[in-house]
């Protein structure tokens, strides 16, 4: 009898074969000099990692106004990498307006 008949299996063993890696490869098999990033965050600095799905709602009306007005970007012509920049620009500016205090439009609007 062999003596590995007798053990254990071991649940949590490193496979060579890791079905999400597959679909999406490990970082390290990038091409030199490819980035995880998108040229945007390079730009800005924000690495993959640091971001998070949000899940919230949002009125259809609004929600068609923002990706009308992301695509009319697109054609025009502005350097925009993609609908979560978008959404992170105008959130950024939208809390710098909170931080106004009392000039903020962001909480006349909330008032």
């Amino acid at each position: 009898m062999n003596s590995n008949e007798d053990k254990a299996p071991e649940f949590y063993e490193n496979h060579k074969f890791d079905p999400v890696l597959s679909a999406i490869g490990p970082g390290e098999n990038r091409q030199k000099g490819e980035s995880e990033n998108s040229p945007a965050e390079e730009k800005e600095g924000v690495s993959q990692a640091a971001k998070k799905k949000a899940g919230f709602y949002l009125s259809t009306e609004l929600l068609d106004r923002f990706t009308r007005k992301f695509h009319e970007l697109k054609l025009a012509g502005v350097t925009i990498e993609n609908k979560s920049t978008f959404i992170e620009v105008a959130l950024s500016f939208a809390l710098d307006d909170i931080d106004k205090g009392e000039g903020s439009r962001v909480l006349k609007k909330l008032q």
